[in-house]
């Protein structure tokens, strides 16, 4: 093979550019001259230069472009016309598969490579009788999702000049579901193959997730629908549409049969209405998203997808509840993967009907700590005061809510408390059958007290008198904070005495911002909800950045009218007495009061034992 291959360098070596322009304008005069295709063919390389690449090219489209399009009436398979043509088709396919090596090559500059880009476009848009060539257009597609280089300049590239175009968008969304049903397929082939090699299994298990960041780089960065809807022609790469009847009737039955399927399939109708190609672009766009969802995704992968799924791609799906399995199966892994498919989640059931039984009992185990440190905190927060907006939700839930978060109160910063505060006023302002958690009353009108610890003289004393009326202890919280059901948490024969402990937080705006707890939440036509998106941003840094900018009417200062003498006055100690040097040789500065003796034996009597 190394010595056929150093044949035709040697071979093409012997050509100088001016043959090369020689052959072509020979080739495009007459076909006389066909068999220098084959020959021009060969400069068609990665290995070859990029003037003779480039020379090659400019003279091939154009004699495909003339050539390839024109398709008469064959009645014999043994005419000599059609024996032609069917050489030619063979030929045109090597050209493609050139070009194709060539964009996928690492060894070739960017500029040759945008080039043939173009050439591979303008091939798509004249090689197949005025029609979308979609046959050309997916096996470059194919080739990119499934390259072992970076591939990048060239998908910026189609971005950039050719996603502009209804139609390239509209086959672009056909080649990607093809490509990943054969994902999905052979992911399953290699799973089921148990006896396969490990070295081979990680390298197709690679490979496979390579084509699935590709694939997601291409659907992301297809322009939205809506921009689409907007206008009332669309541009198409193709200027008379996808294409027409009566052509691809004409044109079906000289092509095999497997094409001639393909295109029936794929083409549509020339004078589309811009309503009817908005339809068939959504449909297209759901194939592709849903098809893509059902893939092995890389974990990064994952993660962009549930970020921008209900911005991206909920609204421009023709059935957004296909996307039930793929959301419901990402919320049930907990973690920051639920936080993340939360907002889809959200969507589908507040807009498109979605039920889901078990959404608050996960939403609930979502309560824990690490979750006020997630990068997505934010707009979880908002996330969970939406969902507790419903005025239909039962008391034993909202106490549930209110009581997890009260409890975490006691072990998140200081931006945490605020979120908390925020999220548990609005709850008591919207849910006032849990006020009770607030305000505690025993049977005999006097204000329950679960903050004291009963003692066992009391509990004994009292145990007779109230054994009927109490079966708790005083002191005891009956709140399961280990229980994941919010039913049974027993939230609702608890109070929210954590809330009481933020009086005295050691940070300012929370020790001041629980405060407004402390008015009565039932009147709703005197209060307001609090907006949580203030809050759930919050970090140390905005806490500091806030204080620093408040202005504070009154400040403790330090003012003296004569300069002092001493670090502490003698007003300031009371009882104790300060000597210098000359009162019994003692240090300066030495303190004695009526303690330190009592306090010298002390230090004796640990120092002995």
């Amino acid at each position: 093979m190394a010595s056929v291959l150093s044949k035709k360098q040697k071979k093409r070596e012997k050509y100088t550019l001016s043959d090369l322009k020689t052959l072509g304008n020979q080739l495009l005069s007459s076909r006389a001259h066909v068999n220098n295709l084959p020959l021009l063919l060969t400069f068609v390389s990665p290995s070859s230069p990029p003037q003779h690449v480039l020379e090659t090219i400019l003279s091939l489209q154009s004699f495909f472009t003339i050539d390839l399009p024109s398709k008469p009436s064959i009645h014999s398979k043994t005419d000599p016309e059609l024996i032609y043509r069917t050489w030619l088709r063979s030929k045109f396919d090597d050209f493609v598969k050139s070009l194709i090596d060539i964009l996928t090559s690492s060894t070739c500059e960017e500029t040759l490579r945008e080039v043939v880009l173009d050439t591979i476009m303008e091939l798509v848009k004249l090689g197949n009788s005025g029609r979308f060539n979609s046959a050309v257009y997916h096996r470059f597609i194919h080739s990119i999702v499934g390259s072992t280089m970076s591939v990048t300049f060239l998908l910026d590239l189609l971005e950039s000049k050719y996603f502009k175009y209804i139609d390239v968008r509209y086959f672009t969304y056909i080649s990607l579901e093809k490509i990943t049903k054969t994902l999905e397929a052979k992911d399953i082939s290699d799973n089921r193959t148990a006896s396969a090699d490990e070295d081979s299994k990680s390298h197709s298990k690679e490979s496979i997730e390579l084509s699935i960041h590709k694939i997601h780089h291409i659907l992301a960065h297809i322009p939205p629908l809506e921009v689409l809807e907007e206008k009332s022609d669309y541009e198409m790469w193709i200027g008379s549409g996808f294409s027409s009847k009566e052509s691809d009737r004409k044109d079906h039955s000289e092509l095999p049969d497997a094409e001639d399927k393909q295109c029936k399939t794929e083409q549509s109708n020339n004078n589309v209405s811009p309503v009817k190609m908005a339809k068939k672009m959504k449909l297209k766009f759901t194939k592709a998203w849903i098809s893509f969802l059902r893939l092995p995704l890389p974990l990064d992968v994952y993660k962009e997808v549930l970020v921008n799924l209900h911005q991206a791609v909920i609204p421009h799906l023709s059935n957004p509840i296909m996307l039930c399995d793929f959301l419901t199966r990402s919320y049930d892994i907990g973690g920051v993967i639920s936080v993340m498919a939360l907002s889809s989640l959200f969507v589908l059931m507040t807009q498109h009907g979605l039920e889901y039984p078990n959404f608050y009992e996960k939403l609930y185990a979502l309560l824990v700590p690490s979750i006020f440190m997630a990068k997505h905190r934010a707009k979880f927060f908002q996330l969970l005061d939406s969902c507790m907006k419903s005025p239909l939700l039962p008391a034993y839930l909202a106490a549930a809510f209110a009581k997890k978060l009260s409890r975490l109160s006691l072990s998140v910063p200081p931006s945490g408390a605020l979120v908390i505060i925020a999220l548990i006023h609005n709850l008591l302002r919207r849910h006032p059958s849990i006020n009770c958690l607030v305000h505690w009353e025993n049977d005999d009108g006097t204000a329950r007290d679960d903050s004291r610890a009963s003692e066992p003289g009391d509990e004994a004393e009292d145990s007779g008198k109230h054994a009927d009326l109490y079966s708790r202890k005083l002191g005891i919280d009956h709140f399961n904070n280990e229980e994941s059901d919010p039913a049974r948490s027993n939230a609702m024969r608890s109070s929210l005495w954590e809330i009481d402990t933020l009086r005295h937080h050691y940070c300012p705006p929370v020790s001041r911002f629980v405060l407004s707890l402390e008015t009565d939440l039932t009147v709703r036509a005197k209060t307001t909800e609090i907006a949580v998106d203030d809050f759930s941003s919050g970090s140390y840094a905005t806490i500091f950045r806030e204080e620093m900018g408040r202005r504070v009417k009154q400040v403790p200062v330090a003012f003296y009218k004569a300069t002092p003498t001493s670090l502490f006055s003698g007003s300031e100690f009371v009882g104790w007495t300060f000597k210098g040097k000359e009162s019994e040789g003692e240090e300066t500065g030495t303190i004695i009061s009526e303690e330190d003796d009592h306090n010298s034996a002390k230090r004796q009597r640990i120092g002995s034992s």
